[in-house]
């Protein structure tokens, strides 16, 4: 049987560093932000789009993987923060990269954006369509940003990506849990810039091209949806969370991880955040938290990896991994 296996891991976020005394002018403090949060500073962008963190976080993870760009059989990019409508950023990373045998496309999750994506790319790889994928989650929501509102603190830049590659060998992904509500669509949401709303004068002056977040329906609707996704692809697949070595989750906030982490029965120390450097990165914060992960050796073989996210939609998940 063939399996999709992480041959090679990448990430990037600009230089640009913002602390949280930065948000002192718009009502917020370090306190509060770290205490709730768990965010010291996040990289903001000064000019880079999302293709051209995608693109360094990409040629890291081939670079990585010990192949080169024409070796890439396909792309998918995860973004909410994609540099033009269309075409897709995908077509503008396989570009930079000179990626010329591979095909290209976005996903649209938002946070849930690199899990979804990976699902997608180990499906190509088990089939025997591709050999070869790389998998890239990209945002910059700093360029959706109203920075005169207090939830302005919650983002930052940045991409992860990682290559997979088939496999014969008893390693590589076990299963995937995946759902999507609906109903949820309003309390995360761009409401312009779309065929619903399209720009104008008025959706430019009422700041409708910036994020609109409910921040308590996210809250409740993690700590809710996740540790039930998490049991039942733990229950499926005749595991216990005492087997996990690592949950690698995207990074919504420390007092949702910790509530996660207390639902499931999972001591925190085995949950990996980088949120305190580079706060919530959307689409990039899973492949970054694993790649910061493993060049820190800490992976071994036969190391059982659990993969979480929620995102707009709502959209959410988890992914089982045998290293």
């Amino acid at each position: 049987m063939i399996n999709a296996y992480i041959r090679g891991t990448g990430s990037y976020a600009p230089q640009n560093i913002v602390k949280n005394n930065f948000f002192e002018s718009i009502g917020s403090s370090d306190k509060w932000i770290y205490e709730n949060l768990g965010i010291k500073e996040r990289r903001i962008s000064t000019g880079e789009t999302t293709s051209d963190l995608a693109y360094e976080a990409g040629l890291a993870a081939i670079k990585d993987a010990d192949l080169l760009p024409s070796d890439i059989d396909l792309i998918i990019l995860a973004t909410a923060t994609a540099d033009r409508l269309a075409p897709s950023c995908a077509c503008f990373v396989q570009e930079k990269l000179n990626a010329t045998n591979a095909v290209a496309f976005d996903i649209s999750a938002v946070c849930s954006g690199a899990l979804f994506a990976t699902a997608t790319a180990v499906q190509y790889i088990k089939s025997g369509m591709y050999k070869n994928v790389l998998v890239i989650g990209a945002d910059t929501f700093s360029t959706i940003t109203d920075w005169t509102r207090r939830d302005a603190v919650f983002f930052g830049d940045g991409a992860g990506a990682f290559v997979l590659s088939d496999t014969t060998e008893d390693k590589g992904f076990l299963d995937f849990v995946l759902y999507t509500d609906g109903t949820g669509k309003e309390h995360f949401t761009i409401p312009a810039g779309g065929s619903e709303k399209p720009a104008s004068t008025d959706s430019i002056k009422n700041g409708d091209h910036f994020f609109y977040m409910n921040g308590p329906e996210v809250y409740k609707t993690a700590i809710n949806v996740v540790p039930k996704c998490i049991n039942e692809i733990l229950t499926k697949n005749k595991r216990s969370i005492d087997e996990v070595k690592f949950l690698l989750p995207h990074q919504p906030s420390i007092k949702i991880l910790k509530e996660v982490a207390k639902r499931v029965d999972m001591p925190f120390e085995k949950v990996k955040t980088n949120m305190d450097r580079y706060a919530n990165t959307s689409g990039g914060t899973i492949p970054i938290i694993l790649d910061e992960t493993l060049k820190n050796n800490k992976f071994k073989d036969g190391d059982l990896l659990l993969f979480a996210a929620v995102g707009a939609g709502w959209t959410w998940g988890t992914a089982l991994y045998k290293w």
